[in-house]
Formats: C-alpha cells, sequence, structure tokens
C-alpha cells in the first residue's frame, strides 16, 4: 500500500506493507555510503537487514530511550559521518522508534546543510505518528523537542511484521497517539478503539492506515504547524510536562499523552475515553503534584503571555482551538492529578 504526502518543496512515498524490511533495497535508494541508526532496544537483524541492502552501511547503535535524545547523540552522529567520509550525496536510514527517528533526521538536516533521510519506523508510536510529517529534534535542558527543525523523510517504509516483536505495554503506547487522531478528527476509527476486545496484528495495521491518513491530511494543509496542525498537540501539553518531572522515562510518551487528552475533553467524550483506555490497561489519573506539572507546562511554546492554547474535544470526531488563560488550564490539570 503507497501513500503520498506533499509537502512544500515536492512529495515522499510512504510504504505500508508486511515484509517491506527485506525489501528496502528497492524502495529506496541505498547504492551510496548510508548511515544507518538504531537503539539496543531494536533487534539487531532489523537494522541487519538494512545494512545488507547497501552499498556502503555503517550501523550505529545507541541507547534504547528519551534520554538518548539529545545534542550528545546528535554530534556522535555527526562524527561517524565524517570518520566514514560522508558527502552530501550520502544519507541517513532511522531503524527504530520516535526517539531514534528525530535524532536521525535532525543529524540529516544539520550534516553538510541536509542529506537524504529515510524512515523505517519499528514501533507503533513511530508508525503511526512520528515518522511522517517531517518533525525533527532532540530535547535540550530537560525539555522535549527543544532544538530541531522541519526535515520531511524521502521516503517512510513501514513493516507491521516488526511489531510482532513488542511487549504489549509498547503496542498500547503506540495505540495511544492513534486514538488521540481517532478523538480529534475521526469518529469512525474511535468505534474500531470502542468496539475491538482483541487488538490483533489485522486490527493494529488498520489503524496504522487509518492514522497515516489522518496524519497526511493534516500535514498537507499545515506542515510547519502554523495552524491546523495544532491538533496533533492535543494531549501533548501536559503529557510533556508529565515526561519533564519524571525525567521522561517513568512512562511511555503514549502513556502520558493519553492522560493528557482526559481534562481536555467534554465530560461525555472523557468519560468514553476513559473506558478505551482502562480496556488498554492504561490509569486515568496521575499521582505527580499538580503544582509540578503546572510549572512545567510554563515552558511550552504554546504559551503566550498569560494565555495558551489548546485543543479541546467536545464530541468525539470533533475539536476545537482556542486560547485560555494560564489559571484555567491549570485547572484542567488538577482534575487528573490526585495530589
Amino acid at each position: 500500500m503507497e501513500i503520498n504526502v506533499k509537502t512544500l518543496n515536492g512529495s515522499y512515498g510512504i510504504t505500508l506493507e508486511r515484509g517491506a524490511l527485506l525489501k528496502v533495497g528497492e524502495l529506496l535508494n541505498l547504492d551510496r555510503r548510508v548511515l544507518i541508526v538504531t537503539d539496543d532496544g531494536v533487534p539487531k537483524e532489523y537494522a541487519l537487514a538494512v545494512a545488507k541492502q547497501c552499498k556502503t552501511p555503517v550501523i550505529i547503535t545507541l541507547p534504547q530511550g528519551e534520554a538518548t535524545k539529545n545534542t550528545e547523540s546528535w554530534l556522535t552522529l555527526h562524527k561517524t559521518m565524517v570518520e566514514n567520509n560522508f558527502t552530501r550525496s550520502d544519507c541517513v536510514v532511522a531503524v527504530g522508534g520516535g526517539v531514534v527517528g528525530d535524532l536521525s533526521g535532525f543529524a540529516a538536516a544539520t550534516y553538510m546543510r541536509g542529506i537524504d533521510f529515510y524512515n523505517i519506523p519499528t514501533t507503533v508510536l513511530s508508525q503511526v505518528d512520528s515518522s511522517i510529517g517531517g518533525k525533527t529534534a532532540v530535547d535540550f535542558m530537560g525539555y522535549k523537542n527543544l532544538v530541531g527543525a522541519f526535515y520531511p523523510p524521502k521516503a517512510v517504509v513501514i513493516d507491521p511484521y516488526v511489531i510482532r516483536t513488542l511487549p504489549q505495554r509498547q503496542i498500547v503506547n503506540g495505540l495511544c497517539e492513534a486514538l488521540k487522531m481517532a478523538a480529534t478528527c475521526d469518529k469512525e476509527l474511535f468505534e474500531i478503539f470502542k468496539n475491538t476486545s482483541e487488538f490483533d496484528l489485522d486490527v493494529i495495521e488498520q489503524i496504522i492506515h487509518c492514522s497515516l491518513l489522518i496524519k497526511k491530511a493534516v500535514v498537507e494543509q499545515d506542515e510547519r504547524e502554523s495552524g491546523l496542525r495544532k491538533v496533533l498537540n492535543f494531549g501533548h501539553t501536559l503529557a510533556h510536562a508529565i515526561e519533564s518531572v519524571n525525567g521522561m522515562d517513568k512512562y511511555y510518551h503514549g502513556e502520558c499523552v493519553a492522560i493528557g487528552m482526559l481534562p481536555m475533553c467534554s465530560q461525555k467524550v472523557r468519560e468514553e475515553l476513559e473506558t478505551v483506555l482502562l480496556k488498554l490497561g492504561l490509569q486515568v489519573s496521575l499521582q505527580e503534584d499538580a503544582e509540578k506539572l503546572i510549572d512545567a507546562c510554563r515552558h511550552d511554546k504554546k504559551m503566550s503571555g498569560d494565555k495558551i492554547t489548546v485543543v479541546t474535544v467536545p464530541e468525539i470526531g470533533k475539536f476545537q482551538m482556542k486560547d485560555i488563560t494560564f489559571s484555567e488550564f491549570s485547572d484542567m490539570i488538577r482534575s487528573v492529578a490526585l495530589k
């Protein structure tokens, strides 16, 4: 299955196909030096499968986890490319989740003012969300994605087979991002979540496809996040605060987004979301100190003076963007924090 995403400077294709990992040599231009970036949480055979299809592969394996997405790792990728004589005609391939994709994309965007970047996401979270749209970044001084660039990939290859090696918690983590898109934009997709009792590969592949179509439609209209694309931030302001307060490793990103959505909904929607989240085995309230979370939110890039732009969901499949006072937003946070 092929999905084409238009960008300000062209377009790129997304291949969604079982077994695609074993044919990336046909789908991507790997007849050159290729920096393959992965982490130690990804099965080694995935990066090796890509390397076998490259002319001159260089594999770098980083420690897994959000803590790796920093300027030191970014410099490490640059040093590796310099030491292996990478030129502007060479490329970077990410084989991993969102951390690997964000970091690799930013390294590609900034090496020699930009070289080709391909993304091969291996988690549900990265397959439904972060692998497309062109956002690349690293965390800085404890804040997520503070340093980065908009840099679309040349192509994305999604192989649903690779998620079979993921633990259940990682699968649910990714499904939360798809649930976010369903709540804001697609009532039919939400019904899949609502009515599904077993999230097997067939159902997850259907969710991935629906999510990609939603994100494609959004980013094509607003690639640089000046308007509509902000809908994808639904649940993220509080989510990023949770990650900052907890050092970014206590919870997975999707788990934080799940909690972050709840105070931004009408009571009816909140009840529906809570039912789905509980079915997925997720919590629907926080143990963190509400005031610490509120303080972390003050650094959010959506702040403007004493106002913050939020995405709310009055009913499933519909959203609103509005500016509210930080005091109002703080009260929303307190509604999901137990302290």
